[in-house]
């Protein structure tokens, strides 16, 4: 498990556009999240323990949220040919046995990972309704082997302020999880090792 801890993107950043495909081929763009409240875009992939840890958050905090008007994208960008259980073939099944009703897209050419400047699994990203980035980095404290429940505490506290109009805290923890898996020669230049 190489620990690697996310870049933090400077907040207001605009939302990098997308447009990816899910694992049966339906292509989902920024765009189709256009009137949503908020949009949380989520760097996923099937194997990584961290992501395994807070599988249930994730679909919890998609349930609670996808009424309140948030958009929930998550998207798998590691190499699928080093890492074939982390490609398409095997997403839908993970969808499904997480139990996430949000879109899970592929990002082959791993172009949109790094628009995001995502480093790790898990990686939150929080935009507002004007698709400016008010929040990244950490779903909450827990982490595998450290004993602290999963609550998702830190990205509810930001979607809460966000939807009560309120300012987001700026104090924010970068998430921390498995390095993506870049393909050879594709490592972009904001990630160290």
């Amino acid at each position: 498990m190489a620990k690697t801890a996310s870049t933090m993107l400077p907040l207001g950043t605009p939302a990098p556009s997308f447009r990816l495909p899910d694992p049966e081929g339906t292509f989902v763009s920024l765009a189709d999240f256009a009137g949503q409240r908020a949009l949380v875009v989520m760097f996923l992939c099937n194997h990584c323990p961290y992501v395994k840890h807070v599988q249930a958050e994730l679909a919890r905090l998609a349930r609670d949220y996808t009424p309140r008007g948030v958009g929930l994208v998550g998207i798998s960008a590691n190499d699928a040919t080093k890492y074939p259980e982390d490609g398409p073939a095997r997403m839908a099944e993970e969808a499904n046995a997480a139990g996430y009703n949000f879109p899970y897209l592929y990002d082959e050419s791993q172009r949109v990972a790094q628009a995001y400047q995502a480093a790790c699994t898990p990686d939150f990203f929080l935009f507002d309704q004007g698709r400016r980035l008010v929040y990244r980095g950490q779903l909450d404290a827990s982490r595998p082997g450290n004993g602290l429940p999963v609550t998702g505490q830190d990205l509810r506290a930001a979607l809460e302020a966000l939807l009560a109009g309120r300012a987001v805290l700026a104090n924010q923890s970068p998430s921390l999880g498995c390095n993506i898996k870049w393909r050879p020669g594709n490592e972009p230049d904001y990630f160290t090792h």
